[in-house]
């Protein structure tokens, strides 16, 4: 790939498949602006990547730190040339009253986040010609029992981000990456004990790296202006759903 001098924000760049795409993509020349709750792993990374990358404490459900977020972005760097909207949650059980709390968690994280990181960085987007990736999932596609909360988050990025490829071509290019099982800590974070098991299971046996991902994220950016690849669909290989 041709080395480049663009700028990519990258939102859950703290662990998982945001590292990975920060790694990746300051690998091939970008400045990168990391997103993320934990100021201690932000810091780590930064000082890892060095003059590549700043690191800016912000969660993408509040709105203010994602609006400091981007006059960072805009006074140190520039502004942003990519929008990596990846923070996420899964938190998979069965449905019912007893994890509404969750379910509230994985929309405002996963979709009402997506949203409000795009919004607030839309101008600069827009400014550069730049690009959106939004990180859905196979969820988006295929929804089995313990994933109705979090399935219908990726279904609402995928609808949300097909209309934005509509509205907002040709000055921006939207890409949508639905990984399959990758091998992160968001199944650490899963509450209920059968389908923490699952899917920690899932992850040992199934899963690719998260630079798997990181590679097709740069891959797609790397492509012709003239050409969006709107939407991939990334399975491990022995992945049965």
């Amino acid at each position: 790939m041709t080395k480049t001098n663009r700028v990519a924000v990258i939102t859950g760049a703290t662990s998982g498949i945001g590292e990975a795409i920060a790694r990746v993509l300051a690998g091939e020349g970008y400045r990168v602006a990391l997103l993320g709750r934990r100021l201690d792993r932000l810091s780590s990374l930064v000082n890892e990547l060095q003059d590549r990358a700043i690191g800016i404490q912000a969660d993408v459900t509040d709105r203010s730190s994602i609006v400091a977020a981007a006059d960072r972005v805009r006074q140190e760097l520039g502004g942003a040339d990519v929008l990596v909207n990846n923070a996420g949650v899964m938190l998979t059980a069965p449905f019912g009253t007893e994890k509404r709390d969750e379910h509230r968690r994985m929309v405002e994280t996963n979709l009402l986040g997506a949203m409000t990181a795009t919004e607030v960085f839309l101008d600069q987007l827009r400014a550069k010609g730049g690009d959106l990736v939004n990180i859905s999932s196979v969820a988006g596609r295929v929804a089995p029992a313990g994933f109705a909360a979090y399935s219908a988050t990726k279904w609402g990025i995928n609808g949300w981000s097909e209309a934005l490829r509509v509205e907002l071509q040709p000055d921006i290019r939207v890409m949508v990456i639905e990984p399959g099982a990758v091998a992160t800590e968001l199944s650490d974070h899963i509450t209920d004990p059968e389908s923490k098991k699952a899917a920690q299971e899932y992850r040992d046996h199934v899963a690719m790296p998260p630079q798997d991902i990181a590679d097709v994220v740069a891959f797609a950016l790397s492509r012709p202006k003239r050409v969006t690849l709107n939407e991939i669909l990334v399975r491990p290989t022995v992945q049965a759903m």
